[in-house]
């Protein structure tokens, strides 16, 4: 797997705004918002895409719903209602290839999505 934008965001090379960290995952806002909360949440594992999971990575893709939920619950929009979103390859929509999960928040989403 090549190097990513997150990779160097992961290890701090490009800044971000950072809001989850733990020893697995990171959560940072995303920069070209497609919602009043739109927050990415990344392995620190890198992961091309969610077809390159492995039955040992099941924990840590938990880990990032788990990162995502405790981040509406703090910042008071679980009951709202939020979405979240992993997009896979090009006519998936991915951009970056580290598996990732966008958190929408903040409007009512529209079904269907695009």
């Amino acid at each position: 797997m090549s190097e990513t934008l997150f990779d160097k965001i992961i290890r701090r090379e490009i800044p971000a705004d950072i809001v989850h960290e733990d020893e697995h995952v990171l959560g940072f806002r995303d920069i070209n918002p497609q919602a009043p909360v739109h927050v990415l949440f990344i392995p620190k594992k890198p992961i091309a895409t969610l077809n390159d999971l492995e039955h040992a990575d099941m924990l840590l893709a938990g880990r990032l719903m788990k990162a995502a939920a405790d981040f509406a619950k703090r910042e008071g929009f679980d009951e709202a209602g939020y979405r979240v979103v992993m997009n896979t390859n090009r006519d998936g929509g991915q951009s970056v290839y580290h598996i990732h999960l966008h958190l929408l928040a903040g409007r009512q989403m529209t079904w269907p999505p695009g």
